[in-house]
């Protein structure tokens, strides 16, 4: 990695146009993993009440033909804007720890909705969600957000451009023009709506896959912004202050691959501390009704975005280190069903809860967390200084393809979930792009 004191898209624009996923077997291995994840969680999340409505409304006005599995056939920038808001729905899906987001969140439903629609090949599909990612990736290391904001729909914009300047076949001006056409008009996120328990914070990735659409047609015809917007964005979305440097990912170095996929369904910084918890259950199983005192100390990061208590709604208590804490320790597991209606109503939940002290630790290198649980015969310490899904611990393809079935098959049916997870996984990349019907896949309808 160097520091730049530009932020060179252009000299990995230029790197990316060269690059053949056939050279490249663990990067072409580990975007088929983030593909079948990524689909999963958006199909898992289209029978929500709200995805279900969402589906509707945009059938009567953006009806088109591409469609994913449980989803209404629609034009490509509704499939892809529908998709991107289902996938994050349950808090499941990959990310990059070094650029603090998840830039596959924003590729991937651009390169499905648009493959589908294009004829592509599976090859054409995966090489832009590597093209989207690499560049998502760099500009997530260097834009960093200020206060106050939510990463989704910020520099995630670049990751669902470069897809889809990929499967459109740009060239790299093209392509840099769609990148700073969007840089023009970044939008700056709030995280006002996870404080409040709303859920529009699902819809900024679904803003910005579609818009990703619509700056590649304005810069495919010829519409053009200035090169050094780039800079300005990355200020705006910042502090303010002018930077000297911004770290860049040297050409040949594939962020996809330190990329991590989730086991569990929460924000990633409750991995850690739900890790140490599920060591306790492991040991304990359930028995909670005699814990008098809890200590979470975990880096300062995951209290800055977890530190929400008393949560009262799904998309609160995903990003709430006490929630997901309490519900590994009693449960074993931290899936979507962690947030059904019923745990935030559970007293011992709540009690569990108030007797969480949450402490910053500096002393915590990258990511980790330690849990000091007291009960009457004494104190326990458990740790972690990394969970499965990280780069030195990755989800195997079994892995991934047991999560992919279990949330796909709730919705879909079981043979079309299977037939997805072979597809993806060991489809040849030269075949057509599809995604496999079923005998009965039910429609948002």
């Amino acid at each position: 990695m160097t520091n730049r004191n530009s932020l060179p898209f252009a000299e990995t624009v230029a790197w990316l146009q060269g690059v053949d996923l056939a050279d490249h077997a663990a990067v072409e291995d580990k975007a088929r993993l983030l593909l079948l994840d990524t689909i999963a969680c958006a199909v898992a999340g289209m029978v929500e009440p709200e995805l279900k409505a969402l589906g509707q409304g945009l059938q009567k006005t953006a009806s088109g033909s591409v469609q994913w599995p449980a989803g209404p056939a629609l034009v490509p920038a509704s499939a892809a804007f529908l998709s991107a808001v289902s996938a994050c729905w349950h808090e499941a899906c990959e990310g990059l720890a070094r650029a603090h987001g998840r830039p596959g969140l924003h590729a991937i439903p651009v390169a499905v909705s648009l493959g589908l629609a294009n004829g592509a090949t599976l090859r054409d599909v995966l090489e832009a969600i590597v093209y989207g990612y690499e560049i998502g990736g760099r500009a997530g290391e260097a834009m960093r957000i200020r206060g106050g904001l939510h990463v989704d729909g910020t520099w995630g914009v670049f990751a669902a451009v470069a897809a889809a300047a990929r499967l459109q076949k740009c060239d790299a001006a093209t392509t840099i023009q769609a990148l700073a056409i969007a840089a023009c008009q970044i939008t700056t996120s709030l995280y006002a709506p996870i404080t409040a328990g709303r859920t529009a914070r699902n819809t900024y990735v679904g803003h910005a896959a579609s818009w990703a659409l619509h700056a590649v047609e304005s810069a495919a015809a010829g519409i053009t912004a200035p090169d050094t917007v780039f800079e300005q964005a990355a200020q705006a979305l910042g502090e303010g202050a002018k930077a000297t440097s911004w770290p860049w990912a040297d050409a040949g170095e594939f962020l996809i691959l330190q990329s991590y996929l989730k086991p569990f369904a929460a924000v990633r910084h409750v991995h850690y501390s739900a890790a140490c918890a599920l060591q306790r259950f492991a040991a304990k199983a359930d028995a909670t009704v005699d814990i008098t005192a809890i200590t979470l100390h975990t880096y300062p990061e995951a209290l800055t975005y977890c530190g929400n208590r008393n949560a009262r709604t799904a998309i609160q208590a995903q990003f709430s280190l006490t929630h997901g804490t309490v519900f590994a320790l009693r449960n074993g597991s931290l899936g979507p069903e962690a947030y059904a209606p019923s745990v935030f109503q559970d007293p011992e939940h709540a009690r569990l809860e108030k007797l969480i002290s949450l402490v910053p630790d500096h002393s915590i290198a990258n990511r980790g967390a330690r849990l000091s649980v007291v009960t009457r015969s004494g104190t326990e310490e458990y740790a972690v200084s990394s969970v499965l899904g990280d780069p030195d611990l990755p989800l195997s393809q079994a892995d991934v393809a047991t999560k992919a079935k279990a949330y796909m098959s709730s919705v879909i049916d079981a043979a079309q979930a299977q037939g997805i997870i072979d597809y993806v996984l060991n489809g040849k990349l030269d075949a057509p792009f599809t995604l496999p019907r079923g005998k009965s896949s039910p429609q948002v309808n």
